[in-house]
């Protein structure tokens, strides 16, 4: 379908944006999924699910530039919604997007893209943590930490906490804004090591364990946040999705072997990166989840994260820890910043 350039907006920052209008099935739609099951090559789209349309609200994606990053930020745009992408590499420009650089490897670099952030005086409605690396080979961030738990998770505590207040005027009671985190079922075999957080000492370097420890330490982390926004009565929301496993190019750093039998047969068994979105699109704005915070959302649906997360003891263990790591005050002593 057409586009007319007119309806294209310069924003705050001079990136170049477009309001879609929903004049189609095409743009309401959202994502069919197949999580049922395997999706046969060929066979029948879904039934179409539909959300209403975001006019006016404000995204932020990580890692929006490929993968389910991109379509989440794709089909949120398709809604309405202003989308702003943090990605350490610019993209292609895209209808309904723009860009703005940003290095979860970097807490300055995160730092001053919340400034940038800030400086455009518009609202935030969601704030979806998606960015991640996987399985990669032992490496650092540049302040130090291990990668798949600096960038994973470190990253997205540090986005979170410094866009809260953010997020926190831009809801209200019946329209909160909402903080989507994406784990996975990695997370179930995670194990954390309050003293080890970075895999350095227990057993030597895992590629595998350090992931599933950052995607461990998200989960925790969401449900704390939850718990803490509920205190404070706030009228912002924070949920887990699991994308379940996804055909995307996050698999580059796995066994050759692995990498093999998912060309072969990824098609079969892997999601699309649109399928894989779908839980985080519904997270960011389902009416169904209106006002509704804490959950572990798999195929669109509650499910239970490890029982571990739900320990108060740990949360709350996590969370100071992560804020001497980030250098940012804890101050939930008193429910949630004073």
């Amino acid at each position: 379908m057409s586009r007319d350039l007119s309806q294209a907006v310069i924003p705050q920052g001079g990136a170049t944006m477009f309001h879609l209008p929903l004049e189609s099935l095409e743009d309401m739609e959202v994502l069919g999924t197949t999580a049922a099951g395997p999706r046969l090559p060929g066979a029948p789209r879904p039934p179409l699910r539909l959300f209403p349309p975001q006019p006016g609200r404000v995204a932020i994606v990580t890692g929006g530039t490929e993968g389910i990053g991109f379509a989440t930020a794709k089909h949120l745009a398709r809604l309405g919604m202003h989308v702003i992408i943090a990605r350490e590499e610019t993209g292609s420009w895209i209808p309904g997007m723009e860009f703005l650089y940003c290095d979860l490897a970097s807490m300055k670099s995160i730092r001053q893209f919340v400034q940038k952030f800030k400086m455009k005086k518009i609202p935030l409605h969601v704030l979806v943590n998606n960015a991640g690396v996987m399985m990669v080979p032992q490496r650092e961030t540049e302040d130090g930490f291990e990668e798949h738990f600096g960038v994973n998770y470190l990253g997205h505590f540090l986005l979170t906490h410094l866009l809260l207040d953010d997020l926190q005027a831009s809801g209200s009671p019946g329209r909160s804004a909402r903080v989507v985190t994406v784990s996975s079922a990695t997370h179930y075999v995670g194990e954390l090591d309050l003293d080890d957080l970075q895999s350095r000492w227990v057993g030597g370097y895992s590629p595998h364990g350090a992931y599933a420890r950052s995607k461990l330490a998200l989960v925790l982390f969401s449900h704390r946040l939850q718990v803490l926004l509920e205190a404070k009565g706030s009228p912002v929301t924070a949920n887990v999705a699991d994308p379940g496993v996804v055909n995307t190019d996050l698999y580059r750093h796995v066994f050759w072997g692995t990498r093999l039998l998912k060309k072969l047969f990824g098609w079969w068994f892997f999601k699309t990166p649109d399928e894989g979105a779908w839980t985080s699109v519904y997270a960011a704005v389902s009416p169904a989840l209106e006002g509704v915070g804490g959950r572990y959302l798999y195929n669109e649906k509650e499910a239970k994260s490890l029982a571990i997360t739900y320990d108060p003891k740990l949360q709350r263990q996590l969370w100071a820890r992560s804020c001497q790591m980030t250098g940012i005050a804890d101050m939930t002593r008193d429910t949630l910043w004073g």
